[in-house]
């Protein structure tokens, strides 16, 4: 049997396998030759200190072989003649939702607004290079949701919610790294994950369900507080007695939908602020206490959470090694995100940096009911495109400047690729979230020393951080309180807030329907 040790070594170390049987050998007196391996289970940096250490968590092997085993994936059935549920979105929670559903031998009818990963990439460049938005495929809508084009980052702090395990599982054996399965924070890369979520959906398909593409669902068919079904666009139909919405954050007119239709949603809290861009050289320098990173350590993400003027402003989605996309998902608005290819070999890093929100911040738009937030999300939005000229640039300031309240002269280049518009962010805010970011970033520099240089340019707005809708559901059945049959699921609905997550959320929502049936 290998012996499981947790272990402190040098970045070297961790990174070097023969120096790590050293060092395990030295630190645990076992004699180096009877170590045949080491394998590494987990694995994190600790740089609080200057002297940077590896946390590990490893099995050696003394005097036996190891074998390594490949992920498998489950035995699915064919479910070409089963019972039919309907899936609203080809996202993490659309996505795993099916093939949990073909795992217990239920057919699954995925319908996705958006195209599929590969046609996808066009409606990208066209945001990029031509600022033209598609509205039904972009950065948040088309398959594997806003994740696919948007990072792969897989670190979730839900470990109460499901098995983040059996899903990090079953991403390896879809083709991911191993290493997803070790690291701390786990990531996949954007470049990598396209082709992670092209095979599934062709594991879907071989065994009987079925994925539709460019098909956007404009009602739901309900009948004595039942679901019976959708209509798609086109004005077909699609029959069945489950359906699971899983629609995204950003699925406005399903929200306004679901509201026209006396469907009970309600409003939730969410954040909304900028995107600031660092040289990833400069926050390697802070982060590891040292000049340069070196070859042995990753580029150095940061995590800050600041209590200003009574409100939370923290980092979203933080970036290493990565660059800021336009995420808008209708003409005439300004979105930005931000993501990593695997390597995380950019030159800059991005973060979001968001304010907290409040239902008192919405006062101007209680016309709207509960889609009161949605709508002040949307009012920054198309303020900020306005401010950028009407174009997919972006209102862009100097993080000095910021604080100082002054239109920068001149901006450096970012990794924003359809283009900055000096603003003052007062133009593109309203004042409390203005006057929160100005405080804020000089708070932030004091836990970051070096972090408000001028060199750093924020961009705005960051405002898809979560949905600014529930969709209730009941918490044992799972099922939305009015209407039978309907699963409100994932990170569009409330209940999720990441790729592992959502992904939980679309496999509990199967199981519930699956033991609903049996």
């Amino acid at each position: 049997m290998p012996i499981s040790l947790q272990i402190q070594v040098s970045p070297k170390e961790a990174n070097t396998p023969a120096l790590l049987k050293k060092s395990i050998s030295r630190l645990n007196r076992i004699p180096l030759e009877d170590i045949s391996h080491v394998e590494i289970l987990k694995k994190s940096i600790d740089a609080r200190k200057r002297n940077i250490k590896v946390n590990l968590k490893v099995e050696v092997y003394v005097n036996e072989d190891f074998q390594s085993q490949k992920m498998r994936l489950p035995e699915y059935p064919d479910v070409s003649d089963a019972r039919p549920v309907i899936i609203v979105g080809a996202g993490p929670a659309g996505l795993f939702a099916a093939l949990r559903c073909v795992e217990l031998g239920l057919k699954p009818i995925v319908i996705e607004r958006g195209k599929d990963v590969r046609n996808r990439r066009r409606d990208l460049k066209a945001i990029n290079i031509d600022h033209i938005v598609n509205e039904d495929s972009n950065y948040c809508f088309g398959e594997g949701g806003a994740g696919t084009y948007s990072d792969g980052k897989l670190y979730t702090r839900s470990k109460k919610r499901g098995d983040v395990r059996r899903i990090l599982e079953l991403l390896v054996g879809f083709g991911a790294t191993p290493q997803i399965m070790v690291d701390a924070h786990p990531h996949i890369g954007t470049n990598k994950l396209p082709k992670i979520i092209a095979d599934i959906r062709e594991k879907i398909i071989e065994h009987g369900g079925e994925v539709l593409f460019e098909k956007r669902v404009v009602d739901f068919s309900i009948l004595s507080d039942q679901i019976r079904g959708v209509v798609l666009h086109d004005g077909s139909k699609i029959d069945a007695h489950q359906v699971i919405l899983a629609t995204g954050h950003s699925a406005r007119d399903i929200f306004e939908l679901l509201h026209k239709k006396e469907v009970l949603i309600e409003a939730k809290p969410f954040a909304l602020g900028v995107r600031v861009e660092h040289s990833q050289s400069l926050i390697d320098s802070i982060q590891y206490k040292r000049p340069h990173r070196g070859e042995y350590l990753p580029p150095a993400p940061y995590s800050i959470v600041k209590q200003v003027n009574g409100r939370g402003m923290y980092s979203f989605c933080m970036c290493p090694g990565g660059v800021i996309a336009p995420c808008a998902t209708s003409p005439g608005e300004v979105v930005t995100n931000g993501w990593s290819p695997s390597k995380r070999d950019q030159p800059t890093s991005n973060s979001g940096i968001v304010v907290e929100l409040r239902p008192e911040d919405f006062k101007a738009y209680e016309k709207y009911g509960p889609l009161a937030g949605m709508y002040f999300q949307s009012e920054i939005e198309q303020q900020a495109w306005r401010v950028a000229g009407e174009t997919q640039n972006v209102p862009a300031q100097r993080l000095t400047d910021l604080v100082r309240q002054k239109v920068s002269k001149d901006l450096p280049v970012t990794s924003y690729k359809p283009g900055l518009t000096p603003a003052d962010m007062g133009t593109v805010f309203p004042t409390f979230i203005h006057d929160i970011l100005k405080q804020g970033f000089r708070e932030f520099d004091k836990s970051m020393r070096g972090y408000l240089t001028e060199e750093a340019i924020a961009h705005a707005p960051e405002s898809r951080t979560s949905s600014p809708v529930r969709i209730p559901r009941d918490r044992a059945t799972l099922e939305h309180p009015q209407v039978k049959g309907l699963y409100p699921c994932g990170e569009g609905a409330g209940y999720a807030g990441g790729i592992i997550s959502a992904a939980i959320d679309g496999e509990k929502c199967a199981e519930v329907i699956f033991n609903t049936l049996k």
